[in-house]
C-alpha cells in the first residue's frame, strides 16, 4: 500500500492550483484545516468505516459540522475526496497544501515554547532574527511549557533550535556522562 502522503499529495496539489487561480489560499487552508480537524474526530473515523454510512452521509456530516468554514468548492472537494475513500488523507492533504502555499508566499511557520510568556517586544525582536536566519517571513505561533526552566525552543520545519535551559543541563549531563 501506498504511503499517505503519496496518495494525497495530486489532491493537495490540485487544491493549492485551484486556490491559486481564484486568490484564496486563507479560505482554502482555513477550509482544509477545519475538514482535517473534522476527519480526524475518532468517532467520524469510525464511521468512515461503517458500511451503514454512504459517502454522502459523510459529506453531509463534514459540511454540517464545519458550516461555513466550507465555500461550495470546498465542499465538492470534499465530495471528490468522499467518492475516492480519500476523507482520512485530508490531515495530509492540509499539510502538504501549506506546504506548497508557504513556498509561494516564501513565508514559514515557526514554533516558539518559552517558560514564560514573551512580550510583543520580545516576539517581534524574534520574529526578525528568525526572519533574517530563514531568509523567509516568519509566521509565530507562542506557547508555555514551565518545565523548560528559562530560555525557548524554537521549532520551523526541520529546523530546531534548543535556547532552552533544560535543553542546556541535559547537554551538560550528557558531556559528563561520557
Amino acid at each position: 500500500m501506498a504511503e499517505r502522503a503519496t496518495i494525497a499529495r495530486p489532491y493537495a496539489k490540485a487544491a493549492f492550483e485551484y486556490a491559486r487561480d481564484a486568490n484564496a489560499f486563507a479560505v482554502w487552508s482555513q477550509g482544509l484545516k477545519t475538514s482535517a480537524e473534522i476527519v480526524a474526530e475518532p468517532r467520524l473515523a469510525a464511521l468512515t468505516k461503517d458500511p451503514q454510512w454512504s459517502q454522502a452521509d459523510l459529506v453531509s456530516v463534514i459540511t454540517d459540522v464545519a458550516g461555513a468554514k466550507l465555500n461550495p468548492a470546498m465542499q465538492n472537494f470534499v465530495r471528490v475526496l468522499a467518492e475516492n475513500h480519500r476523507l482520512l488523507l485530508l490531515p495530509e492533504i492540509s499539510a502538504h497544501f501549506e506546504e506548497l502555499r508557504s513556498d509561494v508566499e516564501n513565508t514559514v511557520d515557526v514554533e516558539v515554547v518559552s517558560a514564560i510568556a514573551l512580550s510583543s517586544a520580545q516576539q517581534d525582536k524574534l520574529a526578525a532574527a528568525l526572519s533574517t536566519r530563514l531568509k523567509r517571513k516568519v509566521r509565530m505561533q507562542n506557547s508555555i511549557d514551565a518545565s523548560l526552566l528559562g530560555g525557548a525552543l524554537v521549532r520551523a520545519g526541520d529546523l530546531v533550535i534548543d535556547g532552552s535551559l533544560k535543553g542546556r543541563l541535559q547537554r551538560l549531563a550528557t558531556e559528563l556522562g561520557s
